[in-house]
C-alpha cells in the first residue's frame, strides 16, 4: 500500500462520507449569500435531489463585486494574451466590475430579464468573459457556443435555448487565417425557427461584420454610450437552484443535450476545488489553456479563479505555431503563472515539435508549481516527459462536461498523494466512485468495468438536462439504478486509484476478450519515436474486432515508418500479449481532433468499418479525416 499519510485527503474524504450535508454546508460558508442555505440538500426535489434549495445569491457578485468591496479592486483579475493579434490587455477587478455593470445594463435595455437565455458566440477575448459575468449578474442564463461553429449547429442550439439576445464577435483569429463569425451567425438565425430579438456584435479590427438594421447593435458604440451616461446594472439575487448556464455537449445529433448548471452548488464546488484541489490562493495567477466554449473554460478560466480571487489568463493562441513550441513556457514566465491546466494533446503537440524541450531553456519558471492535465486520457509517456523537463508535479485529473469539476484528482491543496502515471488518482469528496459489471455489481480491484458514481452527485454537477428531465434519466441514470453512468470504462487498483482506460465504447471485444484501447495506446506512446497515437477496434470476420493503431512520429530525422510500425506491433505483443491480436500499426501525419483536442476515434472507426460517417461539428480540420480514410484505403480498409 502507498503511504498517503502526508496528505489531508484521507481525513477530508472520510469527513465528507460520514456527513455529506455537514461537509458541503461548511464549504458553503466561503460563499457570500444574499440568503444563506438553511437546507444543504433535499433529495425530494428534481431528478435526484437539489443542493442548497432555500439559498439565494449571485455568481457575479462572488466572482467580482466582493473582491472590490474587500479592498482588492486594484488586483489584476484578467490577463489577455493574444499572440495571433500581437496584443495584450489587463483588467483589474475594479475595471472588470465596471465593464460587467455596463454590459449588464445594455442587456437589460435590450429586454433581457431574469431567467431569459443569452447565446454567446465569441472567440477568446476579454469581452467573452465579461459577457458571461454580465448574464450571471442580471440573472440571465448564458449558453456559450464555441466561436466558429457551423451555422446549422449554432441554429440547433438557438432553437433549443431560445435566447432573447445573441452576443457575438465579427470574427475569430487562427494562426494562419481569419474566421468570419458574423456570416455564420446571420445564416444560423435565418435557419433557426426561433428568432432572437437582438444581437450585440463586437467588431474586431481584423474583419468587421455587416450589421443587420433593426436587429444588430455595435458593441463598442453601445458600451461608450452607456458608460458616458453612467449606466450600470446591479446584481440580481437568484435562487441557488436557478440555472446559471446551459452548455451543449459536443458532437450532438438531432436534439442537442444541454447540460444545465445551477447557481449555488456551482459556486460552492468551484470555490472548494480551487483551494483544495488546485492549491491556489487569492491573488495568484492561474492559467487554464482552454476555450470558454468548453466546460473547462467555464469552470476554470472564468468562474473558479474569479470566485477565489485569483488572476486568470485568457490565451488566444495555440501550444505550437504561435509562434513556436515554446509559447506555453513564455506565457508561464511572462505572466508569473503558478499553475497551468491544459489538455494532454497540447503537451503531445509540443513534444512532437520539440522533443528535447529546447524552447524551455533559459526560461525562468521558478514560480511555477503544478501542471494539471485533463480532457482526455494522459498517457504515462507524456506525463513523464513533462515531469522530466518542467521539474514540477504533473497532475492528471478526470471530469466531464456533465460534472463541471473533477470526479477524480490528486488534491494538491490537501497535500499531494503519490502519483501513478496513467491514473487521475482518487475520487474527490462528493463522488462515491465504483466500478461495476453489466448488472451494476462491483467488480474486484484491477478488474475492468463501467465507472459509475453513486447518487446523489455532489454540488456543481448537472441536476438535469435543459428542459429534458426524462432524457437525463435515460442517458445517465437508468442503466445502473442508483448510480450516475459516466460512460467511461476502467478499474480501481488496490490503493483505490482510478484508472480511466477510455469510453465504454472504446473497450473492444477481441475473440471474447474485453481489451482496453487505452492500454494499447499507453504501450504505443512509450516508443521513443511516437509523438501521439490512437487505437480503435475495427471489424474482423474471425475475431469480431481487432485493434488498429495510428501513430504520429516525432519531428526530426526518423527511421523508415514501416520499421517503426513493426517495432510497435512487437511492443504491444510483448507488453500485453498475443491476446491483443495487435497487428495493424499505421503511420499518419496527424490525428483528427476536435477544437478542444479530443481525438475522433469514433469517426475513425466508422471510416475503417466502411460505415457512413460525417465530420463532427467540433472538428478542428475536416481534411484530417480524409487523410485517415486515404491511409486506410491504401491498407485495404474502409
Amino acid at each position: 500500500m502507498l503511504d498517503q499519510s502526508r496528505s489531508r485527503y484521507g481525513d477530508t474524504y472520510a469527513r465528507w462520507k460520514a456527513d455529506p450535508a455537514a461537509f458541503w454546508g461548511d464549504a458553503a460558508r466561503d460563499i457570500d449569500w444574499t440568503s444563506p442555505p438553511g437546507t444543504v440538500f433535499d433529495g425530494s426535489l428534481g431528478v435526484y435531489g437539489r443542493w442548497f434549495p432555500d439559498a439565494v445569491g449571485n455568481t457575479c457578485f462572488n466572482a467580482v463585486d466582493r473582491h472590490v468591496a474587500s479592498g482588492r479592486g486594484s488586483q489584476t483579475a484578467l490577463i489577455y494574451d493574444s499572440p495571433v493579434t500581437n496584443s495584450q490587455r489587463r483588467l483589474t477587478y475594479a475595471e472588470l466590475l465596471e465593464e460587467v455593470r455596463i454590459l449588464g445594463a445594455i442587456l437589460t435595455d435590450m429586454g433581457v430579464e431574469k431567467g431569459d437565455r443569452v447565446v454567446i458566440y465569441m472567440p477568446m477575448v476579454p469581452e467573452a468573459v465579461v459577457a458571461m459575468l454580465a448574464c450571471a449578474r442580471i440573472g440571465a442564463v448564458h449558453s456559450v457556443v464555441f466561436g466558429g461553429f457551423a451555422a446549422n449547429e449554432l441554429a440547433v442550439r438557438i432553437d433549443d435555448a431560445r435566447p432573447k439576445v445573441v452576443l457575438a464577435a465579427s470574427c475569430g483569429i487562427e494562426p494562419n487565417r481569419v474566421v468570419p463569425y458574423k456570416p455564420l451567425l446571420d445564416l444560423a438565425i435565418t435557419i433557426a425557427a426561433h428568432k432572437p430579438t437582438g444581437c450585440l456584435v463586437l467588431q474586431r479590427p481584423q474583419l468587421a461584420g455587416t450589421l443587420v438594421e433593426g436587429r444588430d447593435h455595435d458593441w463598442a458604440e453601445r458600451r461608450a454610450a452607456f458608460a458616458d451616461a453612467g449606466r450600470g446594472a446591479d446584481c440580481v439575487p437568484v435562487k441557488a437552484t436557478d440555472p446559471l448556464y446551459v452548455l451543449y455537449t459536443s458532437g450532438t445529433t438531432g436534439k442537442p443535450k444541454g447540460v444545465m448548471r445551477d447557481t449555488g452548488g456551482h459556486m460552492v464546488a468551484l470555490r472548494w476545488s480551487m483551494e483544495n484541489l488546485y492549491g491556489l490562493k487569492p491573488g495568484e495567477v492561474f492559467w487554464c489553456a482552454s476555450d470558454i466554449g468548453w466546460v473547462v473554460g467555464h469552470s476554470y478560466i472564468v468562474y473558479g479563479p474569479l470566485i477565489l480571487g485569483c488572476t486568470s489568463v485568457i490565451y488566444e493562441g495555440k501550444p505550437v505555431g504561435t509562434p513556436d513550441p515554446g509559447a506555453f513556457w513564455r506565457m508561464i514566465e511572462e505572466h508569473k503563472v503558478v499553475a497551468l491546466f491544459t489538455a494532454p494533446t497540447a503537451l503531445r503537440a509540443i513534444k512532437k515539435e520539440d522533443p528535447e524541450a529546447t524552447h524551455l531553456k533559459g526560461r525562468d519558471l521558478s514560480q511555477f508549481r503544478t501542471l494539471f492535465l485533463a480532457g482526455e486520457r494522459a498517457d504515462p509517456d507524456t506525463i513523464l516527459w513533462a515531469e522530466q523537463h518542467l521539474k514540477v508535479p504533473v497532475v492528471d485529473h478526470w471530469w466531464q462536461t456533465e460534472t463541471g469539476w473533477a470526479i477524480a484528482a490528486n488534491p494538491v491543496g490537501l497535500g499531494l498523494l503519490p502519483i501513478k502515471p496513467g491514473s487521475p488518482t482518487v475520487a474527490m469528496p462528493g463522488y462515491d466512485v465504483q466500478v461495476v459489471d453489466e448488472s451494476a455489481k462491483p467488480v474486484p480491484a484491477g478488474t475492468m468495468g463501467s465507472i459509475v458514481v453513486k447518487l446523489p452527485l455532489p454540488p456543481g454537477c448537472l441536476p438535469t438536462l435543459w428542459q429534458q428531465d426524462e432524457r437525463f434519466r435515460e442517458a445517465y441514470l437508468d442503466e445502473f439504478p442508483g448510480f450516475y453512468k459516466t460512460s467511461d470504462a476502467g478499474f480501481l487498483d488496490e490503493d483505490g486509484y482510478i484508472f480511466v482506460m477510455g469510453r465504454t465504447d472504446d473497450i473492444i471485444n477481441v475473440a471474447g476478450h474485453r481489451l482496453s484501447t487505452g492500454g494499447m495506446e499507453e504501450v504505443l506512446a512509450s516508443h521513443p519515436d511516437v509523438a501521439e497515437c490512437a487505437v480503435i477496434g475495427v471489424k474482423d470476420a474471425l475475431k469480431g474486432e481487432v485493434p488498429c493503431g495510428f501513430v504520429v512520429l516525432k519531428a526530426g530525422e526518423r527511421r523508415a515508418p514501416n520499421i517503426i510500425e513493426k517495432e510497435l506491433v512487437n511492443l504491444v505483443r510483448d507488453r500485453i500479449g498475443p491476446v491483443a491480436a495487435f497487428k495493424l500499426a499505421f503511420t499518419v501525419n496527424r490525428l483528427p481532433k476536435t477544437r478542444s483536442g479530443k481525438i475522433l476515434r469514433g469517426t475513425m472507426k466508422k471510416i475503417a468499418d466502411a460505415e457512413s460517417w460525417s465530420a463532427p461539428a467540433t472538428i478542428d480540420d475536416p481534411v484530417a479525416l480524409d487523410e485517415i480514410a486515404e491511409v486506410l484505403k491504401e491498407r485495404g480498409f474502409g
